[in-house]
């Protein structure tokens, strides 16, 4: 009964994610025309995010290690163990951002569309389509727009999630370009939705989510993308263990 229940609960937030995009579409579709799409798409989805957690009794407390600058284009990495991480670093960054994700999430309902107009696909298994995903983040990182980014690649099968190593795609982009990293700890998030959570299912319950403070760029050179790419991994590791 209690997986049924946590079922049922998994399907009312993701109807209600897709009554609410199908709500304001039109909107969505409109702006996407337009040249200032970033920040526009990204208030819509911020909205809609709003609007199906609440209404799913999800709710998202983000604490800050110290103050960000929002004026200033991060690439923000974090951990990933629940389709509710991608929601909380969208409320969480306060800046023009667009994701880095797999190519099937166009087949999305939502997610597509974001894909589609402001966000980056990239397919796994190719080092053609990485070499394009990435070319086409340094455009918009160099254009303003911060790149989000789960260097995991993918959401770990094992339940209870483990953090698994990342790939330095990030962080010898970030160097290239002298941009800082962000990296952000989604804490508990697969506590209340694992994965899709049509295996497990979902409940109401808070996510916790830390965003660290920057680390700079600029004076490291390519030979240091590993030790960034490790220092970023312990970083939110050590976060994981002592919440």
């Amino acid at each position: 009964m209690k997986l049924f229940l946590k079922r049922i609960h998994t399907h009312i937030y993701r109807y209600s994610v897709a009554f609410f995009f199908i709500l304001v579409w039109p909107v969505l579709y409109f702006l996407s025309r337009k040249k200032s799409r970033y920040k526009y798409i990204n208030q819509f989805r911020r909205l809609i995010i709003f609007l199906s957690t609440t209404i799913s009794g999800i709710w998202f407390r983000i604490k800050y290690e110290e103050p960000v600058d929002w004026s200033r284009t991060y690439i923000i990495c974090g951990n990933h163990t629940s389709n509710l991480d991608v929601s909380a670093i969208s409320i969480a960054a306060k800046n023009n951002f667009c994701f880095i994700g797999k190519e099937e999430l166009l087949d999305n309902l939502v997610l597509g569309f974001f894909f589609r107009t402001i966000d980056i696909t990239v397919n796994r298994d190719s080092k053609i389509s990485s070499f394009k995903a990435f070319k086409l983040a340094a455009e918009r990182l160099n254009s303003g727009v911060s790149v989000i980014i789960f260097p995991e690649a993918t959401i770990p099968e094992e339940y209870p999630p483990k953090l698994h190593p990342f790939k330095n795609g990030a962080f010898r982009l970030a160097i290239e370009l002298k941009i800082p990293i962000l990296p952000v700890t989604s804490i508990d998030t697969w506590k209340v939705l694992w994965d899709t959570g049509l295996e497990r299912g979902s409940h109401p319950g808070i996510c916790n989510i830390f965003v660290h403070k920057p680390i700079e760029t600029a004076h490291l050179t390519i030979d240091d993308a590993d030790a960034l790419r490790d220092e970023v991994h312990a970083i939110i590791k050590h976060k994981l263990e002592t919440a």
